[in-house]
């Protein structure tokens, strides 16, 4: 059986090679004539047409509108950074950078947030870091404090005494007596159950039951899907430089950028990637439609997971369009990773 790492010959592999990396570096079609004065070869541009039709054939290159020239497809990029790429040496100085930004009493948090905004800088794409999941998470208590007419301050107390507070937009006015009311119902529910349970629970057999609790408890139920819909059993991921994207030509079109933008916001479908790259240790590339996702389908992601103590918590990474500088990003990702492991395990 032929594998793809074994259907090309030498020069069919050096000259998709030169076609990535000159696609990559110019962002324009790449042509016979280029190809023949880049790859060092001594072939003239019949033979080297021939090859790149062989290429196209095979769905590793294709030929956009009426162009001369040709681009890889996401099948020719995939082929690319498992067996072409050439990675480059990391850059001491910004590696020497990053290490001197990372604070390693800083909370989980903030040094996630110092992480995905210098991936970002460095790259000039977006940069992004995967918070490290909560495990055994309890509800201690929930509280609403009244802040105006229809906005409410929902304080959650969970394991450990920690306190996340978020303002919630009720559907109408609550007296301070009733949100003390629904806290009340809320913690009797709820109080010393795991947090994950307390979600499943609300979305399905409260959500179920709502035309049969009076309008307190209906109030009660709402807030409290608002305050934690968006917890995810404490997985969450921070992402810097999404407007980095607008730059890039492949990635420049309103409606792709709007949808790109809302599942930045929305972070459930990359989460679910996310889990993905998790679930392979170490570094981890997405390219195009391998996501799953039409949102993605024009971007590649990069990742590489971090870890403390043995135990991989999460991951960092960055996302661009599947013309990135992969022998670049890819070391620069890893190292990072790397920097942010020796971190964690020294902040324990």
């Amino acid at each position: 059986m032929v594998t793809v790492a074994t259907e090309f010959n030498d020069r069919a592999r050096c000259l998709l090679k030169t076609l990535i990396e000159t696609y990559i570096r110019e962002g324009q079609p790449v042509g016979s004539r280029t190809l023949v004065r880049e790859s060092g070869l001594n072939l003239c541009a019949a033979t080297v047409r021939g090859v790149m039709a062989d290429l196209e054939a095979r769905g590793y290159v294709a030929s956009p509108h009426t162009s001369a020239g040709r681009v890889p497809t996401a099948k020719g990029y995939r082929f690319f950074v498992d067996t072409l790429v050439t990675v480059r040496p990391v850059d001491v100085r910004q590696i020497s950078h990053i290490q001197r930004c990372l604070d390693s009493d800083a909370p989980t948090h903030g040094l996630a947030a110092t992480v995905s905004r210098l991936l970002s800088g460095i790259t000039s794409m977006a940069g992004l870091v995967m918070l490290p999941k909560r495990r055994n998470v309890t509800l201690r208590q929930i509280e609403f404090l009244k802040l105006s007419e229809r906005r409410v301050l929902a304080i959650l107390v969970v394991s450990d005494q920690e306190v996340h507070n978020k303002v919630i937009r009720t559907e109408r006015q609550f007296s301070p007596a009733e949100l003390q009311q629904a806290a009340n119902y809320l913690n009797h529910l709820f109080r010393g159950k795991d947090l994950a349970q307390v979600r499943a629970q609300l979305l399905t057999e409260l959500r179920d039951t709502r035309e049969h609790v009076d309008r307190v408890m209906h109030g009660a139920i709402t807030m409290a899907e608002q305050l934690l819909s968006a917890d995810r059993d404490g997985a969450d991921f921070i992402v810097s430089g999404e407007t980095n994207l607008m730059e890039f030509q492949e990635l420049a079109n309103l409606e792709k950028l709007r949808g790109l933008f809302q599942a930045f916001n929305e972070k459930r479908h990359i989460l679910h990637l996310l889990d993905q790259c998790m679930d392979s240790q170490g570094v981890r590339v997405y390219i195009g439609e391998e996501s799953g996702d039409r949102v993605l389908e024009r971007c590649s992601l990069v990742t590489s997971t971090y870890r403390a103590h043995g135990r991989v918590l999460g991951l960092v990474g960055v996302i661009g369009p599947t013309r990135m500088a992969y022998g670049r990003v890819i070391p620069l990702v890893d190292a990072t990773a790397q920097l942010v492991s020796s971190a964690l395990n020294q902040s324990h």
